[in-house]
């Protein structure tokens, strides 16, 4: 093995969460921080986030009826064009 191609290896390693829990690890780094520990993580805790997917389908049918409201209103201008055609043809 090469010398002096390793890091050092910090067998006190300080963890800090963004939740304000702290530990100890082995790391080449002397301080970490992290944003979700074992104290905070939905897995280890029992509590589940839920996502709001009610607002996104919510949208989604807004969008969808307001589509076919275009359609609706574009297919009543074609046939009023289309009646007025005849109309001057006749």
């Amino acid at each position: 093995m090469k010398q002096n191609i390793h890091p050092k290896w910090n067998t006190e390693a300080r963890v800090h969460c963004a939740c304000g829990s702290t530990f100890t690890t082995g790391s080449t780094l002397s301080d970490i921080s992290v944003e979700i520990c074992s104290a905070c993580h939905p897995l280890f805790t029992g509590q589940q986030k839920l996502i709001d997917t009610a607002g996104r389908v919510d949208k989604f049918n807004q969008r969808a009826a307001a589509a076919k409201k275009k359609q609706e209103e574009a297919a009543v201008r074609n046939a009023e064009r289309e009646s007025k055609k005849v109309a001057v043809e006749a």
